[in-house]
């Protein structure tokens, strides 16, 4: 009997089905990369106003859900991730009315267009388009699901300067007769969509496919769904963060290399 073919977003699903436990062990309600790099950029782009509905996309265990919660939006969060879902129910007070939690595809655009057209004021999408094998479903739904003038906020590992190419360095190098160390990146793949597995956080129970995009590819696919680009910050780490027990992990010392890209597409109107 023939075997199925390969099919990368099932792989994705399969992997983040295995890894929930530990992310939401590891993650919680955040980390540095989630308090440092990704949240305060969010919220100055996203800009939430009290009451506004707010779909959170591939929300994981829900922690950016609370916080858009907190700030007074009314939000529909989903994931393709069952055991995410469920981590993420377990988090949210039982009280809590202004969050509804829904097992969904992000690459499936009929099931996103039954959450209503013209519905959300704003949508996000935290760290998880690299973890989807299309974007453009996705895309095209937030087209429908935004209202006029909605906007779409969306984080990813910075695909120039993070991505699944890439080593970090430490060098000794002579400054005015000094020997000081310094830390960069070594990058030998961007132009080329790849699909490589990794660990989003060492010891994982399976890896995970990265789906890296050139930047071209992937603004590209928001231009095509009727987007403009019209905010967008490149965040790394303050001089002063301390590095920990491995000095080649993202920290101050990469202070001049941004692991993190957030950035803000609207809809015209």
């Amino acid at each position: 009997m023939a075997s199925a073919p390969f099919n990368p977003n099932v792989q994705a699903k399969n992997a983040w089905e295995a890894n929930a436990a530990y992310w939401d062990q590891r993650i919680g309600e955040g980390n540095d990369f989630v308090n440092i790099l990704e949240w305060p950029a969010i919220e100055r782009l996203l800009a939430i106003q009290p009451g506004e509905c707010v779909l959170d996309a591939a929300c994981g265990n829900g922690l950016t859900s609370r916080r858009l919660a907190a700030l007074g939006a009314q939000v529909t969060a989903f994931d393709f991730s069952a055991n995410m879902i469920a981590y993420a129910k377990e988090r949210t007070p039982e009280t809590s009315v202004s969050i509804q939690y829904h097992v969904m595809d992000a690459t499936d655009e009929a099931t996103l267009l039954s959450l209503g057209e013209s519905t959300f004021d704003a949508a996000l999408c935290n760290m998880a388009l690299f973890d989807m094998a299309e974007i453009d479903p996705l895309l095209r739904a937030l087209s429908r699901l935004l209202r006029p003038g909605g906007r779409f906020i969306f984080s990813i590992v910075h695909p120039a300067f993070n991505n699944s190419t890439m080593a970090h360095m430490a060098e000794m190098v002579d400054r005015d007769g000094e020997l000081v160390t310094v830390y960069s990146v070594k990058i030998w793949g961007y132009i080329t969509p790849t699909v490589l597995l990794g660990a989003a956080i060492a010891g994982q129970p399976e890896p995970q496919p990265y789906f890296h995009r050139p930047l071209q590819d992937l603004l590209g696919a928001c231009f095509n769904a009727g987007f403009v680009l019209d905010g967008l910050e490149e965040r790394a780490f303050p001089p002063e963060h301390p590095a920990g027990s491995n000095p080649l992990i993202w920290s101050g010392k990469f202070s001049e290399i941004p692991p993190v890209l957030v950035a803000r597409v609207r809809m015209p109107g």
